[in-house]
């Protein structure tokens, strides 16, 4: 007799977008952000884009009802102090791509992409640390969250993988994770044109 391990929610999600996310890592890289301080520049530029899209997550009614520290894993005035510090203007902007009034499901899609962001910027934080950048200057939304990112990224699934949502829910959650990943993409096609 085999016994299956349940799979979570996190898994599943993880799984259905692997292959965008897996490329849109690539892509990241493949512009070699922190060959020179230009390159990082533009790669900020199309991380500030991104987060300022998401910035309407961290203010959802719904989503402040499952997390208590939602305001503090916010990221997008690190962003932009990045940005001054590097004497970048901050672009004018279109009106972003959601608001506080998204459906919960397809917002905590687009939640497990940003706060998803955040594991794979331990890398890029060291990397950002060889242009002479930290957490004071420069490279604010790569830090880590001084209880550590493991530990707030579980804290995230283990909601995300709580929640009793329908089918059609589930897929909502899909979409908008995917949605996360395309606008992304549409944010790098942009800075790097």
């Amino acid at each position: 007799m085999s016994i299956v391990a349940e799979t979570t929610r996190t898994r599943q999600l993880k799984a259905m977008t692997s292959e965008t996310h897996d490329a849109l890592d690539q892509r990241i890289m493949a512009n070699q952000p922190f060959a020179n301080l230009d390159n990082y520049r533009r790669f900020l530029l199309a991380q500030y884009r991104f987060l300022r899209d998401a910035d309407a997550l961290y203010d959802h009614p719904g989503l402040h009802e499952l997390f208590a520290d939602l305001k503090e894993r916010r990221r997008y005035q690190h962003i932009a102090a990045d940005l001054t510090d590097l004497g970048s203007e901050l672009p004018e902007l279109p009106a972003p791509a959601i608001t506080p009034e998204l459906d919960l499901a397809t917002a905590m899609g687009w939640l497990y992409v940003v706060e998803g962001s955040k594991l794979g910027a331990a890398i890029l934080y060291k990397l950002a640390g060889e242009l002479g950048l930290d957490e004071q200057h420069g490279a604010r939304h790569l830090a880590g969250h001084p209880d550590g990112r493991a530990r707030h990224w579980r804290a995230f699934t283990s909601v995300l993988d709580g929640l009793e949502l329908d089918e059609a829910s589930e897929a909502r959650v899909i979409a908008g994770a995917k949605a996360g990943f395309t606008c992304m993409n549409g944010h790098l096609d942009r800075v790097y044109r």
